[in-house]
């Protein structure tokens, strides 16, 4: 099936330049449906209000970690099956194997590029 470029995606990072970054890279890409939400507190409360195609979060945040925040999504029965995946600088195995246990559906280490983002979203929600 293929991917609509109309989906809408939710973007998760508490620092706003990583926001651009990723907006940015999500409109070179072809998608033009794109929330920001700067901690897990908010971006729960957005998912709870609306449907996403995707959620791209990062790690570390306050006062919500992305991880707790997918862990959240994970556990609410409406949003258990959406599709996420997690930003971080941190490329511990430890972190991956945490991530990797809560649900996500794939992992970026920072820094990364367009190809990647493209990569990782395709192997998520297929080619598009």
């Amino acid at each position: 099936m293929a991917v609509s470029k109309d989906m809408s995606i939710l973007i998760v990072d508490d620092y706003k330049t990583m926001l651009r970054i990723v907006r940015s890279l999500l409109e070179q890409l072809g998608f033009r449906n794109v929330d920001e939400a700067t901690d897990g507190k908010s971006a729960f409360d957005m998912i709870a209000a609306r449907p996403y195609g995707l959620v791209i979060s990062d790690w570390n945040m306050q006062p919500v970690t992305g991880l707790d925040l997918l862990k959240r999504v994970r556990a609410n029965a409406s949003t258990a099956n959406l599709p996420f995946i997690m930003v971080t600088a941190e490329a511990r195995t430890e972190n991956v194997v945490a991530a990797r246990q809560a649900g996500v559906n794939n992992y970026i280490i920072k820094p990364f590029t367009q190809a990647v983002l493209k990569q990782k979203i395709a192997a998520v929600l297929g080619e598009f």
